[in-house]
């Protein structure tokens, strides 16, 4: 059996991912050792990992960033996504890799699996010369030739003009990021010991697999994809048990009386309840539907008087909650996004920072469901697009052509498989 790194941002949702495959790999009787903050060690020991701690890296808790890092802020906007990418990612790089490298000298390691965003586990497979693969907790941030640039506000071109204005916007991206991102990178490169590169971002996605998270028809198509990019569905590990609010009851009949159920989340990172939250209860209260919040660990208190066809709590399972759903409203993080789709549920996306605008483009060219085009949408936006959504069976029937192939593609169990294979690799090439 192998020794394996499993790399994982300290922010929940990549925990929920990273933890899937830690899980899956400890499951097959490997040596699993996790690389995370903190507050998510009994996470990872729940499923059978062991836990390395970041030391060099400097540690934070991802429900206040800016307390550790001040310039960050409330997050939002271009100013508090780049001081995310400058003091968060790349920051905490070089500190991660010196916390690895470190790890298999005192004991080597036979593969680095690190989330995409944990940028230091990348340099250190590079200085090690060991495999090591990346596991996107996000859409597929890999640039095509066929596409606009990974986070660029544009969908997919159609037809040779939109071809000729993505090659434009490529070059100006390229442009651009290399004055702001590419001297960050060198940065972090050099306080793990490495020269510069050229590669730009895609130098930090391993060069022997990637595992993305999804499947063709949710992920935009391209002629040029690597052959050792590998869509695996959506990774998720099994639940914890969680106990239900008083009022369940009422989801679990709401379909029988013929209520449906909208299901409203901010995830756990933007948890702003005036962004999103506030505003769909106050369009959907007093609607013909029953709504259910999930505050995202904020008290429930905090979203005031709640309209009588509306529910709260911080969190709620959703694997009991999606397949009682009808619609779901969110901000558009992509593990709950997966999950929806896995459910066979439309989706209304309201989001605006991080990688959050990407997938709310995806959710409406696969046609499961709508992009409000904002993180911020008025009462009455949300109410009409909530209302659209119903109206359309079609969107639903899309989410549950795609939920099948994302229960057929694998998910944490097709993820270990593939990472065993490149294990044999390695030894089939010593």
């Amino acid at each position: 059996m192998a020794r394996i790194i499993v790399a994982s941002m300290p922010f929940a949702g990549h925990v929920g991912v990273m933890s899937a495959v830690a899980g899956e790999l400890a499951d097959r009787g490997h040596e699993v050792l996790a690389y995370t903050g903190a507050k998510y060690e009994q996470r990872f020991r729940a499923v059978g990992a062991q836990w390395l701690p970041w030391q060099r890296a400097t540690d934070f808790d991802d429900s206040d960033l800016a307390a550790t890092f001040p310039p960050v802020g409330d997050g939002k906007g271009l100013r508090g996504g780049m001081a995310n990418v400058e003091h968060v990612l790349m920051g905490t790089g070089a500190g991660q890799a010196a916390d690895l490298l470190a790890e298999v000298a005192r004991r080597p390691a036979d593969l680095l699996v690190t989330d995409h965003l944990a940028f230091g586990a990348a340099l250190a497979g590079e200085t090690l010369g060991l495999p090591w693969a990346s596991v996107s907790v996000t859409p597929l941030p890999l640039e095509s030739r066929e596409l606009p640039p990974p986070g660029f506000p544009a969908m997919p071109a159609r037809g040779p003009l939109g071809r000729v204005r993505d090659r434009a916007l490529r070059s100006a991206v390229h442009a651009m990021t290399g004055r702001l991102l590419s001297p960050m990178l060198n940065r972090m490169r050099a306080g793990a010991g490495l020269p510069p590169t050229t590669g730009g971002m895609d130098s930090l996605l391993s060069p022997h697999l990637i595992l993305a998270q999804g499947v063709v028809g949710l992920e935009y198509p391209r002629t040029d994809l690597p052959p050792y990019v590998h869509f695996v569905g959506r990774l998720a590990a099994a639940p914890a048990a969680q106990e239900l609010p008083p009022w369940w009851a009422e989801v679990e009949s709401a379909r029988s009386a013929g209520l449906p159920v909208v299901h409203v989340t901010q995830g756990t990172l933007d948890v702003d309840l005036s962004d999103l939250l506030k505003p769909a209860i106050a369009g959907l209260g007093g609607e013909r539907v029953l709504v259910v919040c999930t505050t995202g660990g904020a008290p429930v208190d905090a979203l005031g008087p709640l309209p009588d066809n509306v529910r709260a709590a911080r969190f709620l399972p959703h694997d009991r909650l999606l397949p009682l759903t009808d619609v779901m409203v969110t901000n558009g993080g992509w593990g709950g996004v997966l999950a929806a789709v896995q459910a066979g549920v439309p989706l209304v996306v309201a989001g605006a920072s991080l990688d959050k605008p990407e997938v709310a483009r995806r959710v409406a060219w696969s046609g499961v469901g709508r992009n409000l085009h904002t993180g911020r949408p008025g009462a009455a936006r949300v109410r009409r697009a909530v209302r659209q959504v119903l109206a359309r069976p079609e969107l639903a029937g899309r989410a549950r052509e795609l939920g099948v192939r994302m229960a057929a593609a694998g998910g944490a169990g097709a993820a270990a498989t593939l990472l065993e294979g490149l294990i044999g690799e390695r030894v089939a090439g010593r």
